[in-house]
C-alpha cells in the first residue's frame, strides 16, 4: 500500500484495511521501511479504536535515504530501541505483537541484534520476536539467543526454496512460518502484464518479470488455471489454497490495496485442494522450475546466504 508497487492511495488503502477488519482479518503486517514510515502511519490510523482486535506485526532492519528509498541494512543493536519507539508512535500503539528483524545485517552478529530486541520484550514494548528471510544457521543462532515466534519468507508456487531448509528448521524449533508474496507478486492472478506496471513499480527491476522470463513462466500458469476452472474459482485462490495446504504452521499474507482483491483472497479459505491436486501442482511446478531469479545479484533484499 505504501511501497514498491506504484503510487500510494491512502483513501483506497484505508478502506481495504477497514473492510478486512469487518470481514474478520486479524493479522496485519507492515514495516518501518515501507514508504519510510508511511505504511505504519496508515495502518495506525486505519485500526484506531480497534487495536485489541488485531495481531500487529512490523519490522525493522533497513535504512533509507532522504527520498524514502531503502539504502541498506541496519541491524545495529544500538538502534533497536529507537526503531521500535518510532514504530510504536507511528502505529499509535503501546505494544507490537510481533517484531521482526527485516533482514540480518552481516555487520552485526544476529545474536547481538536479537539480544537488543529481547530487551523490548522485557520492557513490554514487544510481545514476540521474528526474523525475515533468515538462513537456517541464523535462525538457530537467533532462537538460541531468544525464542523466535515466526519466520517470514517469500513462499509460493514459484518460490519454494524454503521447503529445503527454512521450513524444516522452523518445524524442528517450533517456529511458525509466514509466507509473504504467496501470489508471486501478482503473477498467479493470471491478470498482470509487465507492460502494464507503473514506472515506479519494484517488479520492473526483478528478473522474473523481464519479458522473456515472464513469457516462459506463463506456461506453468496453465496448470493452475485448469484446476481453477474445475473448482469454479480464480487462479489466485488456487495459489493461495496451495500455500495454506502446506500445514497448520504456515500462514499466508497476500498483500493488496483494493477491497475486491481482498475479498477474492479471503474466499480462498473456502477452496479445498485434494492431496492429488496438491501433488499434481507440486509436480508441474517443482523447485527452480521458473525462469529468472527472485532478485538481481546485487539486490539488498536478497535473503541470507
Amino acid at each position: 500500500m505504501s511501497h514498491a508497487y506504484g503510487p500510494a492511495n491512502d483513501v483506497e488503502s484505508t478502506a481495504t484495511i477497514q473492510r478486512a477488519l469487518y470481514l474478520g482479518c486479524n493479522f496485519f503486517d507492515t514495516a518501518d521501511s515501507y514508504g519510510a514510515g508511511h505504511n505504519e502511519r496508515l495502518l495506525g490510523v486505519a485500526i484506531a479504536g480497534r487495536r485489541k482486535e488485531v495481531v500487529l506485526a512490523t519490522k525493522f532492519g533497513f535504512a533509507w535515504n532522504d527520498h524514502g528509498d531503502i539504502s541498506g541494512r541496519d541491524g545495529n543493536p544500538a538502534r533497536v530501541r529507537a526503531a521500535c519507539e518510532a514504530s510504536l508512535q507511528r502505529l499509535r500503539t503501546d505494544v507490537i505483537d510481533l517484531y521482526y528483524l527485516h533482514r540480518v545485517d552481516p555487520q552485526f552478529p544476529v545474536e547481538e541484534t536479537i539480544g537488543a530486541m529481547a530487551k523490548l520484550v522485557e520492557q513490554g514494548k514487544v510481545r514476540h520476536l521474528g526474523l525475515s528471510e533468515a538462513s537456517p544457521a541464523n535462525i538457530r543462532r537467533a532462537h538460541a539467543a531468544h525464542p523466535i515466534a515466526a519466520l517470514q519468507s517469500e513462499y509460493s508456487l514459484w518460490t519454494r526454496d524454503s521447503e529445503r531448509d527454512a521450513i524444516p528448521v522452523c518445524r524442528e524449533l517450533g517456529i511458525g512460518f509466514v509466507a509473504f508474496c504467496p501470489l508471486g507478486r501478482g503473477f498467479f492472478t493470471g491478470k498482470m502484464k509487465p507492460s502494464d506496471l507503473d514506472a515506479a513499480d519494484f517488479r520492473k527491476s526483478m528478473p522474473r518479470f523481464e519479458q522473456e522470463n515472464f513469457a516462459r513462466n506463463l506456461e506453468s500458469l496453465a496448470c493452475i488455471e485448469e484446476i481453477a476452472r474445475e473448482k469454479h474459482c480464480s487462479a489466485a485462490q488456487i495459489a493461495l489454497a496451495w500455500v495454506l495446504a502446506r500445514g497448520n504452521d504456515v500462514t499466508a499474507i497476500p498483500g493488496t490495496r483494493r477491497t475486491a482483491h481482498l475479498e477474492e483472497n479471503l474466499d480462498a479459505l473456502n477452496v479445498e485442494l485434494t492431496s492429488e491436486e496438491v501433488r499434481q501442482m507440486d509436480e508441474m511446478m517443482p523447485l527452480e522450475s521458473f525462469a529468472g531469479e527472485r532478485y538481481t545479484e546485487k539486490s539488498i533484499f536478497k535473503p541470507d546466504a
